[in-house]
């Protein structure tokens, strides 16, 4: 505070000096706004009054969006705890303050904001109260927090002393003058002025100047729910971005969030209200880094033809991770970055939050499901499992010639990396147990790193292969261990998969392609009895027009047809083009079954005997052909409830009777298909791109993952959705 009064001191003067020698300037060149630059200043009213409130301060964070600086607000509650911390009279050096739900660490000494859970830019933040409008758009942009400092003290005593037309001069030589309370502008200084200034009128035109965040067009929003019910992680697809805008994973579900904060509020009011529920945490994961990471760019760049250079940029960056994920030696990549990521994720969200009591569920958007499924399908569900795991890998570390690590490594000719090991207190069983990651911690090169796991890997399976590695016979086979009839395919036979360190409740997967990859590994036939080892629940969601999007149920149930569960509208009902098409085909049956009875009608009138008898003969004839008829119209009534509204748990096809559709997801419905827009109607072709980029947006995706959450927990919609 004294340098800040010192700073003062001298702009006192400076503006004392400032205000005698421009005054006659001023008064000559832009004395008073005229009525055309009003609307330019914002000019409101010219009350000025005559009482001096301080200013309130709010802080806000610099983010680089397209290649700029944009000054965004920390909502209301964070705003106030760095305030709080700010004014509580301790150093401020060392001083961390989370945000953001506890996603983002505040340093409040280095002014720098941190992400908790994930690699991202340091941000600057700034404790603002004086704003100036850009010149390229309508945001508003904080001064320093020095300048700020000074500026308030000359509106203090601009105020308290009646004196106005202020001129200031910042470090970087713009010109701001205080006209009035109302009236306060900025001048960008020119290039190549000379060393004496210019007056006002020669700077451009003004921005305008506002004090305090309230002042200013900028939507600060309010806090989150420190309670937390739930923890997600959600799982990317191909490539570094994740939709049409080019965002990462981190982006998107940032939106995804954003969208379940404001959908809890607007469809489970009264448990909010009640205190029931706070919110559900959605964290990313992220492994194309990781992937991309380990020199194979490098190593396709050399290979890569020089024509068509950004179609095959993006090809190498995004459309090659499908090979990647069927390659053995990166396919072991993938899963080991995911699971360790979501492990590592699960320990420091329980570190930052121990008093979570809540479940965890995962996500998976494309290729990205198809890792979750994988990874899911080779858990291990009891405690037996994991002991005879233990028992057969000390079996394989105590079988062949070699009984040392250094006897290993000078096998592999990988001697020069045995002081590594023993500086990490890594053995033979250790080592046996690290992941690609872990290597790649210690300082293993990539080729290395690749030797000693095919080498561990390969003397497992040569001793015992594990059975759910072998190839799935069509209809499925029985585990020989007797847990359960799998009937799945499981990844490659050279890939070992992690544990996670948790048990997911529920696996949604957004536009998923499993079922096409399940097919293509030569599986026909998921068992109907088979359920993940350690994850109940289990719902694949897809928009109508995603075309890397397939069923799963047509697997369970191969030899039934019926539809997918419609998600509702999260407003309630059908979109009304999905009504109104469905409305004029329910009008086109009656109309068509309405003409053929008149025809009948009419063809029976002008054929019937005029004699009595054989006209109660037809008559009962008709009575006895009614009841055949009925089925058929029950067979049609049926198909198209089915088509409306399908139940929950099974789906009615006909007059046959529910089928089931096993027990992946608990005996419930496991596709879910949403409802196109009306103007994706128009050309399905047009829009399929989108369409599978849709997920992070949609407030029906959301609603029904939030749905599905909070029913573990027994709480539902205020109202149900039909």
């Amino acid at each position: 505070m004294r340098g800040g009064r010192q700073g003062c001191q001298i702009l006192s003067f400076r503006e004392m000096s400032s205000v005698t020698s421009h005054q006659e300037q001023l008064s000559q060149s832009d004395p008073s706004p005229s009525p055309s630059s009003c609307s330019s200043f914002e000019l409101i009213d010219m009350d000025a009054g005559s009482l001096y409130e301080p200013v309130s301060p709010h802080w806000f964070y610099c983010k680089i969006i397209d290649s700029k600086e944009t000054w965004i607000p920390f909502n209301s509650e964070d705003s106030q705890q760095l305030e709080e911390a700010y004014g509580s009279g301790e150093d401020c050096n060392g001083k961390v303050v989370p945000t953001d739900g506890g996603r983002y660490d505040v340093h409040l000494g280095e002014r720098t904001r941190y992400a908790v859970y994930w690699e991202e830019q340091v941000s600057e933040v700034r404790r603002c109260t004086w704003f100036y409008k850009g010149d390229k758009d309508n945001r508003y942009v904080p001064y320093s927090e020095s300048f700020s400092q000074v500026l308030e003290k000359t509106y203090m005593l601009a105020v308290t002393l009646d004196e106005w037309k202020k001129k200031l001069e910042s470090p970087n030589r713009e010109i701001i003058i205080l006209h009035n309370p109302k009236l306060m502008v900025h001048y960008q200084p020119i290039t190549g002025s000379d060393e004496w200034g210019s007056t006002p009128s020669e700077q451009g035109r003004p921005r305008t100047v506002k004090r305090g965040v309230e002042n200013i067009s900028v939507d600060v929003h309010g806090g989150e729910p420190l309670q937390i019910d739930h923890l997600v992680f959600v799982v990317h697809g191909i490539g570094p971005a994740c939709d049409l805008r080019f965002r990462s994973i981190v982006q998107c579900v940032n939106d995804f969030r954003s969208v379940s904060l404001n959908l809890l509020q607007t469809h489970f009011k009264k448990a909010q209200e009640n205190h029931q529920i706070g919110r559900v945490e959605f964290l990313p994961v992220n492994w194309h880094s990781p992937l991309h990471s380990t020199g194979v760019d490098v190593d396709l760049q050399r290979i890569t033809l020089p024509s068509i250079n950004r179609l095959r940029h993006f090809t190498n960056d995004t459309i090659l991770d499908v090979f990647f994920y069927n390659s053995p030696t990166y396919c072991q990549t993938i899963v080991d970055t995911v699971a360790s990521e979501m492990n590592r994720l699960y320990t420091l969200f329980l570190q930052r939050n121990p008093n979570f009591k809540g479940g965890v569920s995962i996500a998976g958007h494309s290729l990205g499901s198809l890792i979750l499924f994988d990874i899911l399908t080779n858990q291990k569900d009891s405690l037996g499992d994991i002991d005879s795991e233990k028992d057969s890998l000390n079996t394989i570390m105590g079988h062949g010639d070699s009984v040392t690590l250094e006897e290993d490594l000078k096998k592999l000719q990988l001697s020069e990396f045995l002081t590594v090991f023993e500086k990490e207190k890594v053995d033979k069983e250790a080592l046996a147990l690290c992941t690609d990651r872990d290597l790649q911690e210690m300082g293993i090169p990539l080729g290395p790193r690749k030797k000693i796991i095919n080498y561990f890997q390969g003397r497992r399976e040569s001793l015992d292969r594990r059975p759910a590695h072998r190839e799935s016979a069509p209809h499925g086979r029985t585990d020989t261990r007797g847990d359960a009839c799998l009937g799945v395919s499981i990844g490659q036979a050279s890939v070992r998969y992690p544990r996670l360190r948790y048990q997911p409740e529920i696996f949604f997967a957004f536009g998923s392609p499993i079922g096409m990859f399940l097919t293509v590994r030569g599986l026909k036939r998921i068992d109907p009895s088979y359920r993940f080892p350690t994850c109940r629940g289990f719902l694949n969601i897809y928009h109508p027009f995603d075309p890397v999007a397939y069923r799963i149920e047509p697997m369970v149930v191969p030899g039934v047809e019926f539809e997918p569960m419609l998600i509702p509208h999260h407003k309630g009902r059908k979109r009304m083009h999905l009504e109104l098409r469905e409305g004029l085909s329910r009008m086109g049956a009656d109309l068509r079954n309405n003409l053929l009875g008149s025809l009948r009608t009419a063809w029976k009138s002008l054929t019937r005997a005029p004699h009595p008898a054989l006209q109660a003969a037809e008559a009962a004839e008709e009575a006895a052909a009614e009841p055949e008829s009925c089925p058929e119209k029950a067979a049609g009534g049926g198909a198209e409830v089915e088509e409306e509204a399908p139940t929950e748990g099974t789906a009615a096809v006909g007059d046959t009777a529910p089928v089931s559709v096993g027990m992946l997801n608990r005996g419930q419905r496991i596709d879910y298909v949403l409802q196109e827009k009306p103007i994706e109607s128009f050309n399905e072709y047009l829009f399929a791109l989108q369409s599978h980029l849709c997920y992070w947006e949609s407030e029906d995706t959301v609603l029904l993952v939030l749905k599905e959450i909070y029913q573990t927990q027994g709480i539902f919609l205020d109202q149900p959705l039909q």
